[in-house]
């Protein structure tokens, strides 16, 4: 005869190993052995039914269970969550006597896996309207709010969430940091990323992550690549997603040398090639594109077999980037013989290309086909490559049109700059007035607009004009923005401000260099 610890033992064997058919077999024997009235292998049993995706059998389990508990309905509205029947579960949870905890955050966990942020959002404010002026929330319940805030990169709710969880004396174990670090960087806050990072006693690869992957996304490229390193002295291995986050950074800014160290490290360190994974290899066509090195993209998106459209979005605008339109609209033309569907990222590039190689008639065309072929609504940084295209060949008329028709609101920023850029091309001080005027309004504090039409009314002889936007640019306090370059050396980056080196620690030593050569120059009679 089988004690209760052996029956309990099959039960979590054939859970673990997900065996319908032991399942069913357990099933007859609480049966026959009338232990179908225990509530607790019954409940084992609904488990069983719906790991094993069973669904009908752990609904009529369920049903016919006459004592059920608070575990009981907790299987079933998980087991409906996950398969992402949200209306049932949700029945459940309004049906179950004494809702808790438990079935919420399954319902929460589960609407975040699914894609339905707000959902989860919902769900939890509902939920506390129902606790009585008590903040009902625990460890599972931030990790899931914090997924979701992350996606919907809303920063108050996540700070209130955050907030209330330290109030609460919640556990900040490391599953709960490592949501809050990746929350914060997606967020827009890598600086609390990086509070919530430095308190954690044990730190794992996906705390390393989370940490460089918001940096990376945030601008903070010189730092995210610091930490890459900082990790990889520590002996934490990195994974395919901390590699794509630094090779980001790498792409952001032009460090195409410590790319291709990380490229190496990549292959040196990964059990499988490095074309099996598309997303590393998509991280390094656009990195080596950005750099421009377009050789090195096009080995790697030649050498990848199973391309998806990333793949090809890459090497189709780095190639336009790069100033080689002919060779991107042929990507375009090899992309669409393979019958692999662009989207608006793929004509993005394509229009860019059009735009840099003078074809205005064929990005016009390319325009069209978006809608009449692929059923694609042209968006506002389409419209602006069409104005910018427009606007190189002097048909600023025609572009002038394109922005009229589009929509009104903060997307006609990048038109209106396009136009302004090209009327100061060809001197147009006609559309470059009517230009500037709609970028004052739409961005009162971007200096650089009124120092453009300035410089147009200067070079068109106006100066009474240039001095009064001059005198508007102090009244508001707006200050020109130095310009700046950098280079990369021995993998640090090297930045030089115009007309200032007081910011740079080299300073002495370049001065000195710079006279020495003006020196030589003078001696062989090159300067006088």
């Amino acid at each position: 005869m089988q004690s209760n610890g052996d029956l309990a033992n099959l039960f979590s064997n054939c859970i673990n190993t997900k065996n319908l058919k032991l399942g069913r077999s357990l099933h007859s024997h609480l049966i026959k052995t009338a232990f179908i009235l225990d509530t607790f292998f019954t409940n084992r049993l609904i488990q069983i039914y719906s790991r094993c995706n069973s669904i009908d059998d752990a609904e009529k389990t369920f049903d016919d269970l006459t004592s059920k508990n608070a575990h009981s309905w907790n299987t079933m509205i998980s087991a409906y969550s996950e398969m992402g029947r949200f209306e049932r579960s949700r029945y459940l949870l309004d049906e179950m006597p004494e809702p808790n905890l438990v079935g919420y955050n399954s319902m929460i966990s589960s609407f975040c896996r699914s894609g339905f942020h707000k959902e989860a959002v919902n769900l939890f404010k509902g939920m506390q309207k129902t606790s009585r002026n008590a903040v009902l929330m625990d460890e599972f319940t931030v990790v899931g709010l914090a997924n979701a805030c992350a996606n919907l990169t809303a920063l108050e709710l996540l700070r209130q969430v955050h907030g209330a969880s330290i109030i609460m004396g919640l556990e900040f174990n490391r599953v709960v940091c490592n949501a809050l670090i990746d929350a914060y960087g997606k967020c827009g806050v890598p600086k609390s990323s990086y509070s919530i990072f430095n308190q954690m006693v044990e730190k794992d690869v996906v705390s390393w992550t989370a940490l460089i992957m918001g940096l990376a996304q945030n601008g903070e490229g010189e730092r995210a690549l610091y930490f890459f390193t900082k990790m990889q002295d520590e002996g934490i291995i990195a994974n395919d997603i901390t590699y794509v986050s630094a090779l980001s950074a790498c792409a952001d800014l032009a460090l195409v040398e410590k790319g291709k160290q990380i490229q190496c490290f990549i292959i040196r360190n990964r059990s499988s090639s490095l074309f099996d994974n598309v997303f590393i290899v998509n991280a390094l066509i656009d990195m080596y594109s950005k750099c421009g090195e377009m050789i090195s993209s096009t080995r790697l998106f030649t050498g990848l077999h199973k391309k998806d459209i990333v793949t090809w979005n890459s090497l189709i605008t780095g190639f336009a980037q790069n100033g080689q339109g002919e060779a991107s609209l042929a990507v375009f033309e090899m992309m669409v013989q393979e019958n692999v569907r662009p989207n608006h990222v793929t004509f993005v590039g394509v229009l860019s290309a059009c735009s840099h190689s003078g074809l205005a008639s064929e990005g016009l065309r390319f325009l069209a086909t978006m809608e009449e072929r692929y059923n694609l609504i042209p968006r506002s940084d389409h419209y602006a490559i069409i104005v910018d295209l427009l606007g190189r060949k002097n048909r600023l008329g025609e572009a002038l049109e394109v922005i009229e028709k589009a929509s009104y609101g903060s997307s006609l920023i990048g038109m209106w700059g396009s136009l302004l850029a090209n009327a100061r091309v060809y001197g147009n001080l006609e559309f470059a007035k009517r230009a500037a005027e709609a970028l004052f309004e739409l961005e009162p504090r971007n200096t650089g607009r009124y120092v453009m039409l300035s410089n147009i009314y200067a070079n068109a002889g106006m100066w009474d004009d240039a001095r009064e936007i001059r005198r508007v640019m102090e009244e508001m306090e707006l200050t020109k923005e130095a310009g700046s370059s950098w280079i990369e050396v021995k993998n640090v980056r090297h930045v030089f401000v115009a007309e200032d080196m007081s910011e740079h620690k080299l300073e002495d030593d370049i001065r000195g260099l710079l006279a020495n050569l003006v020196a030589q120059m003078k001696d062989v009679g090159y300067m006088y």
